[in-house]
């Protein structure tokens, strides 16, 4: 049987390369939404708006994968500073999850299939993101035994 500490070893290095993964469905999102055609309908303001959102969110992503592969070892370990950035990653991804469930309607989305397995995976992934960095969290404050 596989041990926790094995399991959360392979688990963080795996959801780290994840937040990759993301950034490769994001970097498709401009044209296949047609934000260009989009967006010129929209006041100069907004659309700086949008793209700064949209940088920062491509950022965010980076961080969370970079911090997540480099700090590798401190997660393990249960270091403070490191179940701080779990514990923010968590909630992050958590939040992405409800919102998409409590906000978003069906007829939102774009039609198409490939617009449906694609919803499918990234919220897939986003999932497994979320149960990763909470089960660690759960697992270092409360059930891990030293």
């Amino acid at each position: 049987m596989m041990s926790a500490e094995k399991f959360f070893d392979v688990d963080l290095w795996l959801a780290g390369a994840g937040h990759f993964v993301i950034l490769l469905a994001s970097f498709q999102v401009p044209y296949r939404l047609r934000w260009k055609q989009d967006l010129a309908q929209s006041m100069p303001f907004n659309r700086k708006l949008l793209w700064l959102q949209g940088g920062l969110t491509v950022l965010t992503i980076i961080a969370f994968g970079t911090l997540t592969l480099v700090l590798h070892s401190e997660l393990l370990r249960g270091d403070r500073a490191a179940l701080g950035l779990a514990c923010f990653i968590g909630i992050y991804w958590t939040s992405r999850i409800l919102v998409d469930a409590l906000y978003f309607s069906h007829g939102d989305w774009p039609k198409g299939r490939e617009f449906v397995v694609g919803h499918f995976l990234l919220t897939a992934l986003f999932v497994f993101l979320a149960v990763s960095y909470v089960g660690l969290i759960v697992w270092q404050e409360w059930l891990k035994t030293s």
